[in-house]
Formats: C-alpha cells, sequence, structure tokens
C-alpha cells in the first residue's frame, strides 16, 4: 500500500528556520559532487554547532544526501531531456512545446481532482494555481505568435509602400498584392 502524506519528518527536516542556510549548503556541496560525504557532514555538524543546534547523525545526514540525490539526478535527467528536445525545434515548434506540457498537466490535473481521495481545500487551490499556470503558458506562444505576424504585416506593408512609390504602383495593385500573394489584409 501506498504511503499517504509525507512521512515522518526527519532530524534535518526539523531543525529551525536558523539553519535553513547550513542546509542549503549542504545541499550544494552534496550536489557539487567535489568533497566526501562524510567530510561535508563533519563540517555541517560544526556549522550546526555554531548556531547551537545538531549534531545530526551519519545516518540522517546520509538519508537526506540520498533523498537529494535523487530530485537532482531527476532534475538533472529532466534538464537533458528538455535540451535535447528543445535544440532540435524550431521557434515554433518549442511553442508546440510548451502548448503540449500544459496540455499535459491540465490533464493530470483533472485526473487528480477524478481520484477525490479526501482532496483538502488547499490542495484544490494549489491545482487551481497550476491549472492556471498552465493556461498562460499556452498563451504565452499565442500572443508571440500573434506579435511575429504583425510585424511581419508590418514589414511588408512597409516594402509594399516603397514599391508603390518608387514604381508608381496603383493602390489597387497593391491591395492584389496583399491579398493575393500574401494573404494579408487589404
Amino acid at each position: 500500500m501506498a504511503q499517504k502524506g509525507r512521512g515522518r519528518l526527519s532530524s534535518i527536516d526539523l531543525l529551525p528556520a536558523d539553519a535553513d542556510p547550513i542546509v542549503a549548503w549542504a545541499f550544494q556541496e552534496l550536489k557539487s559532487r567535489e568533497r566526501l560525504q562524510k567530510d561535508i557532514h563533519a563540517e555541517f555538524n560544526e556549522r550546526l554547532a555554531v548556531i547551537g543546534e545538531g549534531p545530526i547523525s551519519m545516518s540522517a545526514f546520509n538519508r537526506h544526501s540520498i533523498g537529494i540525490a535523487r530530485i537532482a539526478r531527476r532534475h538533472e535527467e529532466v534538464r537533458q531531456m528538455t535540451a535535447a528536445l528543445t535544440e532540435r525545434l524550431e521557434p515554433g515548434q518549442t511553442d508546440d512545446l510548451t502548448i503540449m506540457a500544459a496540455e499535459t498537466i491540465k490533464t493530470l490535473i483533472f485526473e487528480l481532482l477524478n481520484q477525490d481521495e479526501g482532496m483538502t481545500p488547499k490542495a484544490a487551490m494549489e491545482l487551481a494555481r497550476a491549472l492556471q499556470s498552465a493556461v498562460n503558458a499556452q498563451k504565452v506562444p499565442l500572443d508571440r505568435k500573434r506579435a511575429q505576424i504583425k510585424a511581419f504585416e508590418a514589414q511588408v506593408d512597409g516594402a509594399l509602400e516603397k514599391v508603390a512609390t518608387e514604381t508608381g504602383m496603383g493602390a489597387d495593385r497593391i491591395a492584389e498584392l496583399r491579398k493575393d500573394f500574401l494573404g494579408l489584409r487589404t
């Protein structure tokens, strides 16, 4: 059976807010993978002692570091997958990727809502915020595309005006070009 909730808090989770910078430092040290974990643990406890906290056992520190390593590894995998996808895509296709991701998030939210296993008001609010963010993310590519089309239309209009001035082409002919060849407004 799957565990519900976050489980029991670790001794690191129970440290006061004063220790947050020290925990963050340890996270960065573990993430950089330049020092031994036992050395980071020793310095971690020294830093905690300065603020009157600790010591944290090696086993608690190890469990915490394993969790951090798992999160960091997953984050790096996602970053690499995203980089691999986006480097192969043209600018318009990255917008399609954003829309696809937003649709996936919306589907996930609706699936979570359908499970309704004791959804709290806070969880519902967080899902609503995630949905709003997904909708906003979809809006950005569409706004960008509209702006690009508008800028392109302005460039075409400028070029057509210049050609009309230099060649003496009539307004009717310019309107025809806009309509027939470019598909722009008349």
